[in-house]
């Protein structure tokens, strides 16, 4: 019996999960996750009104309810947690799959002020992630600025331009959805450094902006052009070229005069955050031009943007793990293959999967060849694995410890503790949103 812990319970770690109990019928896997509630980023990532994606969580759901996989909640890895050594003596093998769990910084003044904010920030608040907190995001804001040109991006200008009739079906918390509804942001600015031949959001995400019912977005025909691919889009790959096609139409197309609008701009690469009062107050840019080798360069003229609320998303970072070796210049762990190194060596049952082990880069699916590559790994190394004892029940284990983790009766209780929320204010599922409810829910379902 080969027994094996996987330390993350997103996409990334279910794959994992799902791959080790496919190829080999001795394993056992324990799927330990830091949250008592399973899914990572599908669960607290993945826009509110995007159904379909998070439907994957039914195919996530199948994984962990497998008969040789376990899932164990509400356990912390690393520092104030199981030590990564610890783990080692209680499984045969360890897989992190812990994403990339902070933001990429501006680097410029006055990033910090008040009122401005990582995207990530913004997204685990209306995605009721029970570390977020409520720092009135959107109170007394008018103007919003969206740094960087990505779906996160696409995502969080769309949340701030629905309405409260939009929002209430999906499964956002009560908390923001009171405060997006009395929202009185009225014009969002999503910008970027780059042209729209560059920008990174799929034309699917793009084109649900021109779909939203109180809402119009606009184009500056001017920043287009500056864009060489723009004026001839037809030697661009086909994702940027229907990208480019939907941002003309936006251009050339009427207005219609809704109560909110989305300025997509380009070009345009921030410098400062401008305060008054102590809080952010506008954004200033340079203007930006091509550089003739995929990049830009500046110009030296500037542009002021207004804004009480500005989200950075300008992509993320992994962050090292107590016990874990770690590369600050890519912010992964080295490995090959997905077998963790030491100063160059392969760690004997140590392995990595995910954004922590390539980057934060490709979409939901990317994790399951990368999950299938690390999983291939481990398996060539079973025989040598397995030679190694190991206490019986890793659980009982870390119980004697005095670790209780959410097991998946837990995780029930918690979706059904929802489900009775959301009824009782008249709406669909609603998540609970901070650790004492969800643990509250979770004992109540514990065996």
């Amino acid at each position: 019996m080969l027994r094996v812990a996987v330390v993350g319970s997103g996409p990334s770690g279910c794959y994992t999960a799902q791959s080790l109990v496919q190829l080999d019928p001795s394993v056992y896997v324990d799927v330990l996750d830091r949250l008592p509630c399973p899914y990572g980023l599908v669960r607290y990532g993945v826009a509110p009104d995007h159904e379909k994606i998070k439907s994957l969580q039914g195919n996530l759901r199948a994984v962990l309810e497998h008969e040789r996989v376990r899932f164990l909640g509400g356990v912390r890895i690393g520092e104030d947690g199981v030590p990564a050594a610890r783990l080692r003596e209680l499984y045969h093998a360890v897989v992190y799959c812990v994403g990339a769990a902070t933001d990429r910084h501006l680097g410029v003044p006055g990033e910090e002020l008040p009122g401005s904010w990582s995207a990530t920030e913004f997204v685990s608040w209306y995605s009721a992630h029970p570390d977020a907190v409520d720092d009135g995001f959107v109170r007394d804001a008018r103007s919003a600025v969206v740094i960087g040109v990505g779906n996160v991006a696409v995502d969080v200008a769309r949340m701030l331009a629905r309405g409260a009739a939009e929002l209430s079906p999906t499964d956002m918390p009560q908390a923001a959805l009171g405060a997006l509804a009395e929202s009185r942001v009225t014009e969002v600015h999503m910008v970027g450094r780059r042209g729209p031949s560059q920008a990174r959001f799929t034309t699917k995400e793009l084109r649900e902006l021109g779909g939203l019912p109180d809402a119009e977005v606009t184009v500056d025909p001017e920043e287009l052009a500056l864009d060489p691919a723009y004026l001839n889009p037809s030697a661009l790959p086909a994702a940027q070229r229907r990208n480019v096609e939907v941002l003309r139409g936006w251009a050339t197309g009427p207005r219609r005069g809704a109560a909110r609008r989305i300025r997509l701009r380009f070009f345009l690469r921030p410098v400062e955050l401008l305060a008054e009062n102590g809080r952010v107050s506008a954004v200033r840019f340079e203007r930006t031009v091509p550089d003739g080798r995929g990049g830009v360069t500046g110009t030296g003229r500037h542009e002021d943007i207004p804004a009480q609320l500005v989200l950075r998303s300008v992509g993320y970072r992994g962050v090292p793990l107590a016990g874990l070796p770690f590369d600050p210049t890519t912010g992964t762990v080295p490995h090959l293959a997905g077998r963790v190194l030491r100063e160059g060596s392969v760690a004997p049952g140590e392995y990595v999967a995910g954004w922590i082990k390539r980057g934060p880069t490709g979409v939901i699916g990317t994790n399951r060849p990368c999950a299938k590559e690390t999983v291939t790994s481990l398996l060539e190394d079973a025989t040598d694995l397995v030679r190694e004892e190991r206490p019986g029940d890793p659980l009982a284990a870390l119980r004697a410890e005095g670790i209780e983790p959410v097991e998946w009766a837990g995780w029930c209780a918690i979706e059904q503790a929802e489900a009775q929320l959301g009824a009782s204010l008249g709406r669909g599922v609603v998540k609970l949103p901070d650790w004492q409810s969800l643990m509250n829910a979770a004992h109540r379902g514990a065996p």
